[in-house]
């Protein structure tokens, strides 16, 4: 079994423990959401497009998995490391890339490393594009414009 796949088990088995129906079902919706967005992105970016969607179905778990989301990207990268630790899917470096753009995937108006624009990136599309009738979020507005440039939707 692949590496994203058997992570993907793992993640569906948390998610699945879920009491609540419709939360679990956006859940699963947001992961996978941004996990495509994280792939395509990185094969557009030249980032190595697993890894982005391991950190993209990582990125939101300790806010599933908890209730809360106070905390959740710095918690989140905690949890991936743990996840990542026991799973033995990934070399240390990998581990430190997927952790780090968890840590920072919340703070929208930063610009930080490659692979964690990226989860950044991947998340506002997620956010952007799955309900268009919705307001795009004012940390995200620049960085769904430059999205939309990057991608020839002016």
């Amino acid at each position: 079994m692949g590496r994203l796949k058997e992570l993907r088990r793992f993640v569906d088995e948390v998610l699945n423990r879920m009491e609540d129906p419709d939360k679990r079902t956006s859940a699963i919706a947001h992961l996978y959401g941004v996990s495509l967005s994280a792939t395509i992105l990185a094969n557009k970016r030249g980032l190595d497009p697993e890894i982005a969607a391991m950190a993209a179905m990582l990125h939101d778990l300790h806010a599933y998995k908890s209730g809360s989301y106070d905390d959740h990207a710095h918690l989140g990268a905690e949890l991936a490391r743990k996840v990542l630790n026991e799973l033995k899917l990934t070399s240390p470096e990998e581990t430190d890339a997927i952790c780090s753009a968890i840590y920072h995937h919340d703070d929208k108006l930063v610009v930080d490393s490659p692979m964690d624009e990226l989860l950044k990136d991947a998340d506002v599309m997620d956010h952007c594009f799955k309900d268009i009738s919705k307001p795009v979020k004012e940390k995200e507005q620049e960085r769904f414009s430059r999205l939309c440039e990057e991608f020839g939707m002016n």
